[in-house]
């Protein structure tokens, strides 16, 4: 599992969160809410918990 830190405006973490839970080759497990940065109003920092999706197998009937 990864711990990830993300820091940006609110529009470009919310553009990352969503590119993360599209990817088919990652499971977001948890996403935070933003917090504000200390000193600035304009960049926000939030944190994810992702894993490493295993491979799916197809299924022939």
């Amino acid at each position: 599992m990864l711990k990830i830190r993300m820091q940006g405006t609110k529009k470009d973490l919310h553009w990352f969160r969503r590119l993360l839970e599209r990817n088919e080759g990652v499971e977001v497990k948890e996403v935070s809410e933003p917090f504000a940065n200390k000193g600035t109003n304009k960049y926000f920092r939030m944190y994810a918990e992702v894993e490493k999706r295993e491979k799916q197998t197809k299924e022939i009937d």
